[in-house]
């Protein structure tokens, strides 16, 4: 199964994961590397190596933030010849779509999968509450 990695500011992408596992059980292709409070970009980027120098080249990264330090180091990774998918705004329904994805062999949808699940739910509910007086 092909390898994902989650980069965040402090330990969202490592408790991001946990959550993920209470759905899907243990997903031991998906790893995490978090930047805190008390570290750099060489910090950040020396654990980030050390995970993927551990990994085939087959890995794709999933990063909280588009602009943050996790994500702009990754993105020089890119830049400097690395080639992975990287993707910025991570959440529970992308990470679902990838390991589906990855389990049945379908292209992945991360994107469209993530982007669809952001809902207004007080929107919703009017709606439902609209359609039942009708």
């Amino acid at each position: 199964m092909k390898n994902l990695i989650l980069v965040s500011h402090g330990n969202f992408c490592v408790e991001l994961k946990k959550s993920a596992e209470m759905i899907l059980g243990p997903l031991d292709n998906i790893h995490t590397v978090s930047l805190l409070p008390h570290e750099g970009e060489v910090e950040f980027t020396e654990k980030f190596d050390a995970i993927t120098n551990s990994l085939e080249d087959n890995y794709t990264v999933f990063a909280d933030l588009m602009g943050g330090t996790p994500c702009n180091i990754a993105s020089k990774k890119i830049m400097t010849g690395e080639s992975f998918e990287l993707y910025a705004g991570m959440n529970m329904p992308m990470i679902i779509s990838f390991i589906n994805s990855s389990l049945i062999g379908n292209d992945m949808a991360v994107v469209s999968e993530g982007q669809q699940s952001i809902i207004k739910v007080n929107d919703l509910l009017v709606d439902m509450y609209d359609e039942d007086d009708e």
